[in-house]
């Protein structure tokens, strides 16, 4: 007989049940319940002195006449019990037995005890009709049993598998047949189910397959869904709820139209023969008007009724665009501020030069992520390869600048200074075998100005010009270094040789009186 009397006196002296367990020789959960009948009933230590073991037990555990006399299982016990690694039925009936024992309780034979929580189970999995609005959900799955596809040439088969999408509420059905289940027909499968609807819902229900759901990132509380299925969700703007793994209940209608739709399509195209997957979708489509326009058991209408009626004014518009599929890799980015993809480089800002990022590529798109952060966004080159798509703005400051190089601009930048300033320019631009490669020295030339002064160097370049019609930048620069003072001696030979070049010029001029003009 189970020591209720000693678990009682242990407990008021503040033993752990685990400890009052170990002295009494039962199990934790044979002192859990004694301890929490004795608070039901205000029962505590210490006991009457006339109160035997019997009448304790009886208040504890009063005798109730059922259909069996024998201790009936611990359901909500056993059900914890079972999720754990390594349980089963059969080590559980001879713990509880044992327990039986111990109570002077008369245990279940091992096909009762089973019974039992069979039936136990069955009262678990009472279902509920949750109704559901027009527009609300959409729901998706891959159908259980491929189609067959032809080949003409060599006869072999291969398989061809289909997707069903199903509203909910008018239960109207999208079904088409993709050559595989990977993520691009998975993708591709959800933009058609979208425009042939005309309209997208607030929620989409999928299974939990890895197309849909990320299994290595998601666990029993969090699901974490694949990265171009997120995408296409932000794209619709719908929120994915993945259905429980194993709970087919999460997604009822799609369940079922897969059912349905394995009767009235597949099964009903069982004797044809299809060569191509347009072939095939064809004859698909044709069963599908059928099945959508044909009218419910119980109702007075049809899926497409219901839907026109009441379903699809409801439903949110497709965006102006449909989502793209993307292929992602990851680049590093150059010293160039560019990155490669496909042998065509598009920029990324200077700052990000050397760091890896995350690029996303679609036929029209070229996108640039760092830290799923977005940093550029370019158009996509097709063509000739080699070809390069450069925003300004990714490149450094003296970078845009040299990008605005040209002999306009120089020549104005020129004019700003002085007359014989642009006459330096002018030579420099026209010096090389192309004016792109002159821009430096003119850039050099231009910047001497905010060293020295504009108008030093629109002296310097006036003193140049009087001994070469082409001078050079490095030629200004040294002419500008020797420029400390009016008085520096190189300054003064200078202009005493410009004096006499310029008394030269002027002594081959004939005066007046040269030619017999008027006499003093």
């Amino acid at each position: 007989m189970t020591k209720y009397r000693e678990i009682l006196r242990l407990k008021s002296l503040g033993f752990s049940e685990r400890n009052i367990a170990h002295s009494c020789g039962v199990s934790r959960n044979t002192v859990a319940k004694v301890v929490k009948k004795a608070a039901e009933i205000k029962l505590s230590w210490p006991l009457d002195h006339d109160m035997t073991d019997s009448t304790l037990e009886e208040m504890l555990f009063p005798k109730t006449k059922s259909a069996t006399n024998k201790r009936m299982p611990d359901y909500d016990y056993i059900r914890r019990e079972l999720l754990r690694n390594g349980v089963n039925k059969k080590l559980l009936w001879v713990e509880y037995c044992e327990e039986c024992r111990m109570n002077g309780e008369e245990p279940l034979m091992y096909s009762q005890f089973c019974y039992y929580i069979q039936k136990d189970e069955e009262k678990r999995r009472a279902t509920m009709h949750i109704p559901r609005k027009p527009g609300e959900q959409i729901e998706v799955d891959w159908a259980g049993d491929p189609a067959q596809l032809i080949d003409p040439d060599t006869g072999e088969i291969t398989e061809a598998w289909i997707f069903v999408g199903v509203l909910t509420y008018s239960q109207y059905t999208f079904v088409k047949a993709y050559l595989n289940q990977k993520t691009d027909n998975w993708i591709k499968a959800h933009i058609q189910m979208f425009e042939f609807f005309g309209g997208v819902t607030p929620m989409l229900i999928p299974d939990n397959c890895s197309t849909a759901v990320n299994p290595s990132k998601s666990d029993w509380y969090t699901t974490v869904l694949n990265t171009t299925y997120h995408e296409m969700a932000e794209h619709y703007n719908i929120a994915i709820i993945p259905a429980r793994v194993r709970k087919p209940k999460d997604k009822p209608n799609v369940e079922g139209s897969v059912g349905k739709i394995s009767t009235w399509i597949t099964a009903a195209l069982r004797n044809e023969q299809f060569f191509s997957l347009a072939e095939l979708n064809a004859a698909i489509r044709e069963k599908l008007d059928a099945y959508n326009a044909r009218k419910f058991q119980k109702k007075d209408c049809s899926r497409l009724s219901l839907f026109l009626g009441e379903e699809k004014p409801l439903l949110a518009p497709l965006p102006a665009t449909p989502f793209e599929l993307a292929e992602r890799k990851q680049a590093t980015v150059q010293f160039n501020y560019h990155i490669a993809v496909d042998k065509m480089y598009y920029s990324v800002p200077y700052q990000y030069i050397k760091d890896k990022v995350d690029v996303r590529i679609t036929e029209t798109t070229i996108e640039i992520f760092y830290h799923h952060n977005r940093i550029a966004s370019h158009r996509r080159l097709h063509g000739r390869s080699g070809q390069y798509s450069t925003v300004m703005e990714h490149m450094p400051p003296d970078h845009q600048k040299y990008l605005e190089w040209n002999g306009d601009r120089f020549r104005r930048w020129a004019d700003s200074i002085g007359i014989n300033t642009r006459k330096v320019v002018d030579a420099i631009l026209t010096s090389g075998r192309v004016e792109q490669q002159t821009y430096r020295s003119c850039m050099g030339l231009l910047k001497l100005a905010e060293k020295h002064s504009p108008s030093k160097l629109e002296e310097a370049c006036s003193r140049a010009l009087l001994y070469s019609r082409t001078p050079s930048y490095k030629s200004i620069k040294n002419l500008l270094a020797a420029m400390k003072e009016d008085s520096d001696p190189v300054f003064q030979n200078l202009d005493s040789i410009s004096s006499e070049t310029q008394s030269q010029a002027r002594g081959i001029t004939r005066g007046a009186r040269y030619y017999g003009g008027k006499r003093s």
